[in-house]
């Protein structure tokens, strides 16, 4: 057995492919012996691949944008969140985003995530960053979750199923992000070029894995919630909702692969948003290698 480490953010449903490769012996059957290293912050899930500490991480896919305009060297292999299921839910006494004025919103980080996402909607309701309302760093969609519920923050975007579990407690509906944007990778499998490289026959069979473990959530919706269930702790009713939308919306890709759309989608988003003309002129395909999924469904 080959050992494999990937770093990922949070025991939130974005992991169920990933859980499932495991607990179905997938990723064994390829040969690997793989090792989920979970973090709460987006930026420490792009730091332990950048720093060699993992192979492969289940990040956002932002991050390998800034890497590479930092002069790093990671690219995007395989999708995750193709589409995005982010509602953008308030406080109880929150009725509108305008009413977000002078508040503050929970956002996974700063310099990417969620963060664009947010300041490109309340753009358009006319609010301003920062002069309108505070940005606050406060990680991952479980601990936006916990903020909101302390009063710690106003607003944040939450993904399925715990915008669910928001809205049955009476919190506040302020907005469908997949609405306002149908294409977007907000997060995806990815790796430090060099390294694949040296060490393809791994890459592509762990891309065979992910290939089988995506196939399988997508025919197995009971057991695929029962994973769920075990990994995150959230109720199996509010899984089988997640799984009946990450299914149906495509949000999770049946193939496994990212989304050259998307990725566009994303870079011309975050450009206009944050002010960075030269990333604008840039193509999505400048940071996607394809090559190991191909060469993996050859043999599925």
């Amino acid at each position: 057995m080959r050992p494999v480490k990937i770093s990922t953010l949070s025991f939130n449903y974005f992991n169920l492919p990933l859980w499932a490769g495991q607990h179905q012996g997938i990723f064994a059957d390829e040969g690997l012996d793989v090792e989920i290293e979970v973090h709460e912050t987006i930026d420490a899930v792009y730091e332990r691949l950048r720093d060699g500490h993992v192979h492969f991480s289940r990040g956002t896919t932002e991050h390998v944008i800034i890497d590479r305009e930092q002069g790093g060297d990671q690219e995007i292999i395989g999708g995750n969140l193709n589409k995005l299921p982010f509602s953008l839910i308030g406080a109880k006494h929150i009725k509108s985003i305008t009413d977000l004025r002078g508040g503050r919103v929970g956002v996974s980080s700063i310099a990417a995530g969620s963060s664009s996402l947010v300041m490109k909607i309340f753009a358009a309701h006319g609010l301003e960053y920062p002069r309108d309302y505070t940005l606050v760093p406060c990680g991952p969609i479980q601990a936006r979750w916990e903020q909101l519920q302390s009063g710690e923050i106003d607003a944040g975007l939450q993904g399925v199923p715990l915008n669910h579990i928001a809205l049955d407690s009476g919190y506040s509906d302020l907005g469908d992000m997949s609405s306002v944007f149908p294409d977007f990778q907000f997060s995806s499998l990815n790796v430090e070029r060099r390294w694949a490289r040296e060490n393809s026959e791994t890459v592509t069979a762990f891309m065979r894995g992910w290939i089988k473990a995506h196939q399988w959530v997508f025919a197995n919706r009971a057991e695929s919630s029962k994973i769920a269930v075990s990994e995150s702790g959230v109720a199996l009713r509010y899984n089988d909702r997640a799984w009946d939308e990450y299914v149906a919306k495509a949000i999770f890709p049946a193939d496994g692969a990212v989304s050259v759309a998307a990725v566009q989608t994303l870079i011309d988003v975050s450009a206009l948003i944050r002010a960075l003309p030269t990333r604008g002129t840039r193509r999505a395909e400048t940071y996607i290698n394809s090559s190991y999924i191909d060469a993996a469904a050859l043999s599925v």
